[in-house]
């Protein structure tokens, strides 16, 4: 264990050097009303990202380390917990190259510890913002038909992420996209408990996530790949589904890229934002079929050589964006 001064007072995170069963904490990554996310070494040396399990609305951390829920909100505190625990469990059994994969989780300081492969790159948000220019049509297709992969399995595992967003999918350094941060446990903690914040991020999260969870389903991820998609055109956030449904006032996709991207891209993007679950398409596998199927035959001609010429060693340039 570690001393309080080890620890971080102002957003009671472990701090650099802190000693966790075989890892050593580097810092903070990412903080939230749920969890903590952190950079650490194994025994090894090699990088990895620790998620624990802290919902700061309902728990804090002792002087020890140790993670304490408050007296009225154990009963919430275990139920998110094992909620987290059973979302490792699940993860730790999908090994895609698309998926952020865990390689270990265990219990320590009265908490729950997931840890990840730690993947090198940019967030799609942060890839977004860095063009001059919105993506092109070529990487939405390739980007989100390459992530579709990974979330069928998810879904083939009778887990959903509920929070998928330009933030939370990452850019590798060779390209491909790999899904992180799943929201499903928060979600579940969520549920009917005013006092823990909303799981869901505004622009991003299907109208059900706010009004009828019972309705939860693929659908409803693929709301929010629509939506991602969407701020691939604008690099903006979509208008909020609670918003919409009082008074829709977002700009369809057809008209938004009408004069950037084909028509059929657009309309795929407007199915997966209809407010109406039954009307977005009821399967990754049904969106994935439909971005692929369209995809320009260069395009694919093009991965071909690229692959190819990548195995010979010899630079090949196919377009002037050689991040895509």
């Amino acid at each position: 264990m570690t001393s309080a001064k080890n620890l971080t007072s102002a957003n009671f995170a472990l701090t650099a050097g802190y000693k966790l069963h075989d890892y050593e904490i580097t810092k903070v990554l990412s903080s939230g009303g749920f969890s903590f996310v952190y950079l650490a070494r194994d025994k090894d040396k090699n990088t990895v990202a620790i998620k624990e399990y802290l919902p700061t609305s309902i728990a804090t951390r002792a002087d020890s380390a140790t993670v304490l829920p408050n007296a009225e909100d154990v009963a919430l505190f275990r139920h998110g917990l094992k909620c987290f625990f059973d979302e490792g469990l699940a993860l730790a059994k999908i090994e895609h190259k698309n998926i952020v994969r865990v390689v270990n989780f265990f219990r320590a300081n009265e908490t729950v510890y997931m840890v990840m492969q730690y993947e090198r790159g940019k967030s799609l948000q942060e890839y977004i913002l860095s063009q001059s220019e919105p993506v092109s049509e070529k990487f939405i297709r390739r980007v989100f038909s390459e992530l579709s992969n990974g979330l069928r399995e998810v879904h083939t595992q009778k887990l959903l992420h509920l929070d998928i967003k330009p933030a939370n999918i990452y850019i590798r350094l060779d390209g491909s996209p790999v899904l992180l941060d799943f929201g499903s446990s928060r979600q579940a903690l969520t549920e009917n408990q005013a006092k823990v914040s909303p799981s869901y991020t505004p622009g991003f999260a299907p109208p059900e996530q706010y009004y009828d969870r019972k309705l939860l389903g693929p659908w409803s991820d693929i709301y929010s790949i629509g939506a991602t998609m969407y701020s691939c055109l604008t690099r903006t956030s979509p208008l909020a589904a609670n918003q919409r449904i009082k008074n829709d006032l977002l700009v369809p996709a057809v008209k938004i890229g009408k004069d950037r991207y084909s028509q059929d891209l657009l309309q795929t993007i407007d199915k997966c934002l209809s407010l109406d679950y039954l009307k977005r398409p009821q399967s990754v596998f049904s969106l994935q079929k439909s971005l692929l199927e369209n995809m320009p035959k260069t395009d694919k001609k093009a991965g071909l050589v690229h692959r190819v010429m990548s195995v010979l060693n010899k630079p090949i340039s196919l377009n002037s964006n050689k991040s895509q």
